[in-house]
């Protein structure tokens, strides 16, 4: 039996609307990830203990301002070129940031360590800023299973900047790594160019960050793309092994 035209007209118009329902949705959605919040994961251990492989954590968009790299779903690289960023505020040093590696357009997250005019160095496993040792204290020894199934032992530290922020906590392997002929723990002294910051993960001898050759390098500003600021889940899961850490709590966790 063919269809009736009252049924075909029926149809057309559910599919129409359903069509009108994506298209405003959609439309809302990029507004709100672009000027808002957006939720990303994250898919390497850089940033451990801070974040855990498999986090998905929400960073505000508007923290810093907004520039082409707010765009979400790689619309950024539809657009032109252009410095700077429209309400551009300053990134706080110890900020866990989201940002687009300038070198290769891949999304990040690392904590901001260097402002501009500030000379960022590591020295036999310590920080350095502006010529002062970073304060740190040791909490513990870890041993823990990584993402790729290798057991780790770290030592693990909270880290203080400026004396006046909430402690965060680093893990660090040896104080005196050395990767392929670069060692993260002997390197600079990097001056911090003016329209930049300079990133580094928590996960001190296991990041490609600033430090590295084969990293970001300074972040210009305008590549930010906003502040992390919450753990929401985690898909995240481990062995309860005797004798390895298993992290736990990772739900609705504020930085």
């Amino acid at each position: 039996m063919s269809e009736t035209p009252k049924t075909s007209y029926r149809i057309k118009a559910e599919a129409i609307e359903w069509l009108r329902f994506l298209v405003v949705f959609l439309a809302g959605f990029f507004v709100f990830s672009s000027l808002f919040y957006a939720l990303f994961f994250i898919p390497s251990g850089s940033m451990r203990p801070t974040l855990e492989v498999g986090d998905r954590f929400v960073a505000s968009k508007w923290a810093y301002g907004w520039s082409r790299y707010s765009l979400p779903w790689g619309a950024s690289r539809l657009l032109p070129p252009k410095k700077g960023r429209v309400f551009g505020r300053m990134p706080k040093r110890g900020d866990v940031v989201v940002f687009v590696n300038p070198k290769n357009n891949m999304v990040m997250i690392k904590r901001v360590i260097g402002l501009p005019g500030d000379i960022i160095e590591t020295r036999g496993g310590r920080l350095y800023i502006n010529g002062e040792r970073v304060p740190r204290t040791f909490l513990r020894m870890t041993r823990f299973r990584d993402h790729y199934g290798q057991i780790r032992n770290a030592q693990v530290y909270t880290e203080t900047f400026d004396g006046n922020r909430r402690p965060h906590t680093i893990y660090e392997y040896s104080d005196q790594m050395v990767l392929s002929g670069w060692s993260p723990d002997d390197s600079g002294p990097f001056t911090v160019r003016d329209g930049h910051i300079f990133m580094m993960g928590d996960n001190r001898d296991n990041s490609s960050d600033s430090r590295a050759p084969d990293g970001p390098g300074q972040v210009p500003l305008e590549n930010l793309v906003g502040k992390a600021q919450t753990v929401l889940f985690t898909f995240a899961r481990c062995r309860h092994e005797p004798g390895l850490d298993c992290p736990t709590g990772r739900l609705w966790r504020l930085f």
